[in-house]
């Protein structure tokens, strides 16, 4: 099984693809970058579900390897 990713570790790589957060309603934050593209996130959580991992990756355009990268 993969690693699970907090929500923090998301919000780095999200700032380094230049994403900044716009709102925040309840417990999920919107992010949005100069293209426009946006994810919504579930902040404060230590593990995020598998298939919710996924959505966000395809909702900011990057592999699970360039995500990976980005971490580091």
């Amino acid at each position: 099984m993969s690693k699970l990713h907090s929500s923090n570790e998301i919000v780095s790589v999200l700032k380094k693809l230049k994403f900044k957060l716009i709102s925040q309603r309840g417990s999920h934050g919107k992010f949005k970058n100069e293209s426009g593209r946006t994810v919504i996130l579930p902040m404060n959580k230590k593990e995020i579900p598998p298939g919710t991992f996924r959505s966000i990756l395809r909702q900011i355009g990057v592999s699970d390897k360039d995500f990976k990268e980005l971490i580091v």
